[in-house]
């Protein structure tokens, strides 16, 4: 059977090394998350792919937060985060900056998340919504593209958090190849 590896041999990096070592060419756009678990999450799973960036807009709350602490444990402090008012100027900022800007949500034409495979000198930016409502409709009209996670059960979709790391791996996966 194998045997756990401790956390201290697991040779991480500090997080000075980390803001230093090279990252896949995402950001993260939330959307309106209400849920601090869910934004914790979302940098944890930022700090564990080295995404570039985090963008956190409208209701979504910001670090220093006991809460978000609770799920990040510390990646809040490792990944470079921004704060919006308004989403739609996060998205504009990222276009105008040269990011492909992807809604990941239910739409007309949407894209299979199994059949994106972006130019690995493209950079892009990842729109996830709220708990509730998803990515709002301005926010979807004003994106280069939609992007889809294919579900075959009863319910309609996913937690944000789980969202945010099955997208976030398949850009690993297709960055790697």
């Amino acid at each position: 059977m194998p045997k756990k590896i401790p956390n201290r041999e697991l040779k991480r990096l500090s997080r000075e090394e980390f803001r230093n070592s090279p990252r896949m060419p995402v950001v993260l756009i939330l959307d309106n998350i209400r849920s601090q678990h869910n934004i914790g999450s979302a940098f944890r799973t930022a700090d564990a792919f080295a995404i570039e960036h985090i963008c956190l807009c409208g209701i979504t709350a910001c670090p220093p937060s006991a809460e978000i602490h609770k799920s990040a444990l510390g990646a809040e402090d490792a990944v470079e985060w921004t704060y919006y008012v308004n989403t739609l100027d996060a998205v504009r900022t990222f276009q105008q900056k040269g990011y492909k800007v992807c809604a990941v949500e239910q739409a007309e034409g949407a894209l299979n998340l199994m059949h994106f495979n972006p130019d690995k000198r493209q950079r892009t930016a990842l729109v996830f919504g709220n708990e509730v409502r998803g990515v709002s409709q301005e926010v979807v009209d004003s994106c280069d593209a939609c992007l889809e996670i294919p579900q075959h059960g009863t319910k309609h979709s996913l937690n944000v958090s789980v969202a945010i790391g099955v997208v976030l791996w398949h850009c690993y996966l297709t960055s790697r190849v």
